[in-house]
């Protein structure tokens, strides 16, 4: 027989601590990459909520200062 035909049908099953580790390293790798989409999501919320606090401070007419009053 066909080595080719062989191992598409008789493929080797992982071992039960194989399958363990790869269920834990794909549920690891869910939480990371969510974690890791909330954080850059966090980061654009506040980056443009910056520049907008920025850009109004920038707006703003300065305040007229009052001269200070000399002690005699």
């Amino acid at each position: 027989m066909d080595d080719v035909f062989i191992n598409a049908v008789f493929q080797p099953k992982p071992s039960k601590q194989e399958t363990k580790a790869d269920v834990t390293t794909k549920a690891a790798r869910a939480i990371i990459d969510h974690e890791l989409s909330a954080r850059e999501a966090k980061t654009e919320r506040l980056r443009a909520a910056r520049l907008a606090q920025e850009e109004a401070a920038a707006s703003k007419a300065p305040a007229v200062k009052k001269p200070r009053k000399k002690k005699t």
